[in-house]
This record gives C-alpha cells, sequence and structure tokens, in this order.
C-alpha cells in the first residue's frame, strides 16, 4: 500500500488511484484530442510502484510527464501542465493564505494586508484605495483566465514575478498581479473613474492583450524598485561627468534599469589634458570603469547589470572600440560585459559603398579647434546637411591632427565582431534625427541597450563654487536630458484576431502616460527628462504568430504591405490616444515648436493624403487627427518603440517582437528540465506559416521592418539571423540595404554559432 505524504509529512494518507484519476481528467477534459490513457496509466503505475510519495511530487511527475508529450503535432500537452501547476499554486496559496483551495483565489485584501505587514508590498494600494474598491477590484478577477497560459508562460510568471514570502512560499497569483498593475497605474486617476479605468486595465493583461515591461510587472505593487525598462545617457568628457554619470548608472542599474550610454563626447586615445599632449588615454579606461560597474552592481542578486556604450564611427579610438569585446588581445583593453553600439551618419555608410577614405577625429580638439562639436551635428535631409559639412571643414582643416583610413576597414571591423559576439549594433545618427519629432528641443546621440528607443539626450554638466559668507560648497549641476523609457507591448496575435486595438491602445497609452507620474527614479535629471518630455515606448510582439494565424508568408509581399497597414493603424490610434490624453491632462512642457505641433510629423509621411483607398485608416480619420493635434497638443513627445519582448513574450504565448520564430518546436533550458516550446498557435493550418529565423530571407524581414518604420515615431529592436558561414559580401549587403531603406537601428546580427545575453529589462 503506498502512503501519500503531505504538508511536509506530518499528514500521510492511504494513496486514492480513483481520486488521482479524477483529478487528471478534470484537468484533460477540455482537451478531448488528447489520449489521456497511457498518461494517466504511466502516472498511476509509478505511485503504485513506491512505498511511499510526496503529494507534491505527483504534481511534478503530472506536469514533467505532459510536457514529454508536446510535439509540433499534439502542442496543447503544454496547456495540460499548466493547469496541473495551477492547481498546485491554488492549493499552495490556499494554504499559505487560509482559504479555501476550491475556491481558486482568496481574499485580495487579506493578500494586501498580509504582504504589506511583512514589507514585501508597498502600502500604497491600501493607503489609496478604499475598502469597499477593493471588494469592487476583486470582483474583476477572472480565474478562467489563468487557462490562457502555457506551462513556460506560467512557470515564467511565478518565478519571476509573483510576490511571494521571504520563504519564497506562493502568496500572489496570476491576475491578482494584473491586477495590482493595473491598481497601480491607475492610483492618481480621478476617484470617479479610477475602478472603471482599473477594470479596463485588467482587461487588457488578463486577456493577455498586452504585457508590461518587466521593471513594472516585477515591481508595482512592491516596496523595491522602479517601473521604467531603460535609460540613456550622454557622459560628458570631464572627469566629474565621468564619475558622476558611473553613479547615476549604477543607481539606475541596481533597480534592474537597463542602460544606454553615449561616449562621442569623450576625448580620444593620445589627446592633451589641460594643455599637456598625448597624455589621454580615451575611451577604453572609461569602459572598463561601466564593465566593473555592470558587474557588480548587479540587479537585486538576480543578473549582472546591462549597459550598452556607444561610439561614433569618426572618432578616433573606434578601432580599440570595436575589439574591446572581442577574445583575442590586450586583456587590459576588453570590457567583455558591456553591450557596443556604434552612432554611423549617412556619409559614412557612402564611404562604405564607394570604398572611399574616412577620417578620425579626436571630438576633444574639434571642439576646441573649430568652435563646436562635430556630434552635434546631424545631416538634416538626404545627401546634404551640417554634418557633412563640419566633416568636410575638419578634413580640410590642417590644424586638426586626423587619422586617415578605409571606411570598409572599420566596416569589415564591425562585420567581424558582429559574427563574433553579435555586436556592435548600428545606430544609423541622421535617419534616426530626420524622424525626431523634438529636434526643436535637442539632439539624439544613442539608443538605448535594446535599440528601440530614440530621444533627446545631453549631457549634465557640474560645477562647484566655494561661498565666502558663510563656507559652504555650492554645487551647481545643470542637468541634460536623460532618457527614461517606459514600455508596454501588444500581443499582436491576440489583439488584431480579436480585433480589439480601438478599445485597448488608449487604456495602454493611459498606463504608461501614468507610470511617468508614479515613478521612483533615483536619478533627478532622468525624473525632470521624463516629465519634460512625458515619453512612452508603445510596442508589439506576436508578429509572425499573427502572420501564422492570417495564413500571410513571411517571405512575400503581402506581409509587407500588412506590415505597412497594420502599423499605420497603429500609430494612428496611438497618437489619437495620446492627444485625447493632451485633451484631458495637458500636453507635454516641450511639445510647442515640435513637428507633432507644426504638423510636420504627418506631412512628412503623407498622412491624409495618401491614395491606396485599402489602407486601415482613412485620408479623413487623419486630417481630423491632425488638426486636432495641433490645437489640442499630445501629451506625450514620443510614442511607439518596438522592444525584444522575449520573457514577457513566453508569459502571452506569442513569438517575440518582429522576429521570426526560432523553431516550431524547441527547448528552454532550466536548471533542472528541458521544457519543450512550440510556436504559438501550431496546428495543421498554421504550420505552413512558420518558419526559422535563419530560413527566412532576410532581405524579406529587411523590408518589412521599412515598412514598419515609417509609422514608427522611435525605433524597432531589429535583429539580422545569419549563419555562421555567411560571406562578408552578403552581410555587407544586409547592412547597407538596412540602412537604405531608412533604418534607424539595427539591435544583434545573430550567428547560428553565438550565444547572447539580453537584458531583460525591455522585454
Amino acid at each position: 500500500m503506498t502512503i501519500i505524504t503531505k504538508d511536509k509529512g506530518r499528514r500521510k494518507l492511504p494513496y486514492d488511484q480513483e481520486r488521482l484519476e479524477r483529478s487528471i481528467n478534470n484537468v484533460m477534459v477540455d482537451f478531448p484530442k488528447l489520449d489521456s490513457t497511457e498518461y494517466k496509466n504511466r502516472i498511476t503505475r509509478l505511485v503504485a510502484s513506491r512505498d511511499e510519495f510526496r503529494a507534491a511530487e505527483i504534481t511534478d511527475k503530472l506536469v514533467l510527464n505532459a510536457l514529454d508529450n508536446i510535439t509540433r503535432e499534439q502542442p496543447d500537452w503544454t496547456y495540460v501542465a499548466s493547469r496541473t501547476f495551477l492547481n498546485k499554486l491554488y492549493k499552495e496559496a490556499a494554504y499559505n493564505r487560509s482559504y479555501d483551495a476550491n475556491d481558486k483565489y482568496g481574499s485580495f485584501y487579506g493578500l494586501l494586508k498580509k504582504l504589506g505587514e511583512i514589507g514585501i508590498y508597498s502600502e500604497t494600494i491600501l493607503k489609496e484605495y478604499t475598502r469597499e474598491e477593493i471588494k469592487v477590484a476583486q470582483s474583476f478577477i477572472d480565474p478562467e483566465m489563468d487557462y490562457k497560459f502555457n506551462y513556460i508562460g506560467l512557470k515564467t510568471l511565478y518565478d519571476r514575478y509573483l510576490a511571494k514570502d521571504y520563504d519564497e512560499r506562493t502568496f500572489e497569483l496570476p491576475q491578482e498581479r494584473w491586477l495590482i498593475i493595473a491598481m497601480i497605474e491607475m492610483v492618481k486617476e480621478p476617484k470617479h473613474v479610477r475602478m472603471q479605468l482599473v477594470k479596463e486595465s485588467y482587461w487588457a493583461l488578463s486577456n493577455l492583450y498586452i504585457t508590461v515591461a518587466t521593471p513594472t510587472m516585477a515591481n508595482a505593487g512592491k516596496n523595491n524598485g522602479q517601473l521604467s525598462s531603460c535609460f540613456i545617457d550622454t557622459v560628458d568628457d570631464s572627469l566629474q561627468g565621468i564619475y558622476d554619470s558611473n553613479t547615476d548608472i549604477a543607481n539606475l542599474s541596481s533597480q534592474g534599469g537597463g542602460i544606454g550610454a553615449y561616449l562621442g563626447k569623450i576625448r580620444s586615445r593620445g589627446s592633451d589634458i589641460r594643455g599637456y599632449k598625448g597624455v589621454s588615454s580615451g575611451v577604453i579606461p572609461w569602459m572598463r570603469q561601466l564593465n566593473n560597474t555592470a558587474v557588480s552592481v548587479d540587479q537585486r542578486g538576480i543578473r549582472q547589470g546591462s549597459i550598452c556604450v556607444t561610439l561614433d564611427a569618426w572618432h578616433k579610438d573606434i578601432f580599440f572600440f570595436l575589439e574591446a569585446k572581442l577574445n583575442n588581445g590586450d586583456e587590459r583593453m576588453k570590457a567583455h560585459d558591456l553591450f557596443f553600439s556604434v552612432s554611423i551618419p549617412d556619409l559614412f555608410m557612402e564611404q562604405v559603398e564607394k570604398r572611399g577614405d574616412w577620417y578620425l577625429f579626436d571630438p576633444h580638439e574639434v571642439k576646441k579647434v573649430m568652435g563646436w562639436s562635430l556630434e552635434d551635428s546631424y545631416d538634416e535631409t538626404e545627401g546634404s546637411g551640417t554634418f557633412r559639412d563640419r566633416y568636410e571643414m575638419c578634413v580640410q582643416n590642417n590644424s586638426l591632427s586626423k587619422d586617415k583610413v578605409a571606411a570598409i576597414d572599420i566596416m569589415k571591423a564591425m562585420m567581424k565582431a558582429m559574427l563574433e559576439t553579435g555586436t556592435p549594433f548600428c545606430f544609423f545618427r541622421d535617419a534616426v534625427n530626420r524622424d525626431n519629432p523634438n529636434k526643436h528641443a535637442g539632439i539624439i546621440y544613442c539608443s538605448n541597450l535594446c535599440h528601440e528607443i530614440a530621444q533627446n539626450t545631453s549631457a549634465t554638466t557640474v560645477r562647484e563654487t566655494y561661498s565666502t559668507e558663510d563656507g559652504t560648497i555650492i554645487v551647481e549641476k545643470v542637468p541634460g536630458d536623460f532618457v527614461v523609457c517606459n514600455l508596454s507591448s501588444i500581443h499582436l496575435g491576440n489583439a488584431v484576431t480579436d480585433d480589439v486595438l480601438e478599445r485597448l491602445i488608449p487604456i495602454q497609452v493611459r498606463m504608461l502616460d501614468n507610470v511617468i507620474d508614479l515613478n521612483n527614479i533615483p536619478v533627478l535629471q532622468a525624473v525632470l527628462s521624463n516629465k519634460k518630455y512625458r515619453n512612452i515606448g508603445l510596442g508589439t510582439f506576436s508578429w509572425a504568430h499573427l502572420l501564422a494565424l492570417k495564413g500571410i508568408l513571411w517571405d512575400s509581399q503581402e506581409s509587407v504591405d500588412y506590415a505597412d497597414k497594420l502599423y499605420e493603424k497603429i500609430a494612428y490610434l496611438t497618437i489619437k490616444a495620446s492627444n485625447e490624453l493632451a485633451i484631458e491632462k495637458g500636453s507635454y512642457p516641450a511639445f510647442e515648436g515640435s513637428d507633432w505641433h507644426n504638423a510636420s510629423y504627418f506631412k512628412r509621411r503623407n498622412y491624409g493624403n495618401q491614395e491606396d483607398s485599402e489602407r486601415f485608416v482613412s485620408n479623413e480619420q487623419w486630417n481630423e487627427l491632425i488638426q486636432s493635434v495641433e490645437e489640442n497638443g499630445m501629451r506625450n513627445g514620443n510614442l511607439i518603440a518596438i522592444a525584444p519582448n522575449g520573457s514577457t513574450s513566453v508569459i502571452g504565448n506569442g513569438s517575440a517582437t518582429i522576429d521570426p520564430i526560432f523553431r516550431q518546436l524547441y527547448f528552454e533550458e532550466k536548471k533542472s528540465y528541458k521544457i519543450p516550446v512550440t510556436a504559438p498557435d501550431l496546428s495543421p493550418k498554421t504550420v505552413w506559416f512558420y518558419k526559422g529565423a535563419y530560413e527566412v530571407d532576410q532581405l524579406w524581414s529587411i523590408k518589412q521592418n521599412a515598412a514598419r518604420q515609417r509609422h514608427i515615431d522611435q525605433s524597432q529592436s531589429f535583429n539580422l539571423y545569419v549563419h555562421n558561414d555567411v560571406k562578408a559580401k552578403d552581410l555587407l549587403n544586409y547592412l547597407v540595404t538596412a540602412w537604405k531603406s531608412k533604418f534607424k537601428t539595427i539591435y544583434y546580427v545573430r550567428s547560428t554559432s553565438g550565444s547572447y545575453h539580453e537584458c531583460e529589462s525591455c522585454q
């Protein structure tokens, strides 16, 4: 007779096979196409073969055996595993919170009280919402929404994001996480509409129509951490500026933020310092400091910090920079734990194509001799502009030292590093700045770590003075634009097929906008920039999933045309939502003089004057919106950015970002087990439209991205997938084609032999 032990061995019961079979049947009832007979027999035989079995161990075996059955032909076994795991969570939460497990969800107020008392939750919800409002909020919870999770999504949500006590015991359940996010993000809304807005936010989250970024998912309602995904700083060319930036980056990294840092203002190796010639060590030593910060200031012990550094293609240190992540060479010149990006002007790409010469300069010397900084300009139109004029002036000025190299040699060094490490990422600075809706207020030097954010940045400067009156030291800090990325993404496979974009995007924009006022950012210039521009990053994921559901081949003109029309609709609805919020709450402070204000943003895209009658947004709709924006403003200075969405797409059971799927069936590796995962909604109908990332023609991916980019004011985390034996001319062709297609950024070049660690802040 097998004995079943429960409650850590405190209770022992005889094995009841009929009860176990009933439990399995209750899970399997919604999956009639799956053969449960062998599944049940395998488990019952296993349990009966031993003298003693822990109840929790039986659940684990049920999960693992369900996962073992997953194939491309029978992907729904993942839902059998997830429902079995859900039942385990319901029982654990009920035991720890003292309610009947048959109810699945217990007292929401009791949960807030319990985890608040021990310091896991902040006091915000209990303090700002009445007991009656919390009771109303609990009524929104729909346990059936838990059935939308596949196993890997539920397991990821549980492991990383659901609130537990300090002993890692189960307390918070999935729908409570969504509800807490909704309540936190709507806490400052007027009380007469607040609960309806909470309900709408919960609807969007619980249906997996949207996901919020990792910091919001992890930290909303809790005592520690902030809600924004990533940050971008411009490092000043001064000792004070460099060390202050390092401190700011450390503070932000410790709270889960990914960092982008522009280093292009730092003087090059061999530059002068206070008139002493040839003494500067260049950017590499400061990169190594940031590397140490990324490693030592880890993110709450979960993972090390993630920092991307950007340098200009014309900077004298560019070759040292491109070699700093490679495995060969002098280790004293390495920064293996950083991510790298190159800021690329159009002129450089033209010289690469021509196989022409390229000149490298020291930014400090340029500023001293020329009276202006070369990095502060860009080409206002294609083929002409301030940057190339100033670059030519530098080339012709004999007072400036310069290194003459072949442009293609820099590109070769870039491609070598790309194939070995996946980086450098590409930042096409002219395209970015030409399309910047806030160019009246500044310039964009670089992107964030994941290369979907494009917002104004500038260096913060500090000056100390001595007061003769009271003997105090006065620190004067002139804050620069320090970018904050607030992200959330639409699940295209769910939201588009359910036709809810018109309802969804207004609540999503409101949620993102509210994060700006809720956030607790430890860097004051970031707080100021956040309020000055009120920038958000509404993104999308599950593009490959959507194409499969629509029966559209990836390698087709139809996919390009559909991307063009769908993302125009998303842009229209997002701009409209921000405009309506401006009418309700006011425009962002820097609105006046922007491309939104003078309507040039719309004119460049020919919105309101398009000939295609089959577009999803009519000219009349656009013209009405354009007039409203001119008259009533915009709540947010930047709106749309497509992030990588790695872990959040797993939770949402969609395909990642705008990428093709990796494989139709692959294995997610955990410490103790490999979890099989299939492409979402894999079926005899969709299987023909799912093509692996290394099987699709990358030129079709580029065409899709170009079609989308027209409707995106910021950028996209676009990956190129290449085989490790790719020919140099083919990789170069991809990069040149992307630039000619008006790309703003390229994220990873992912080779079949590469292994890539990504920042999860934007996921």
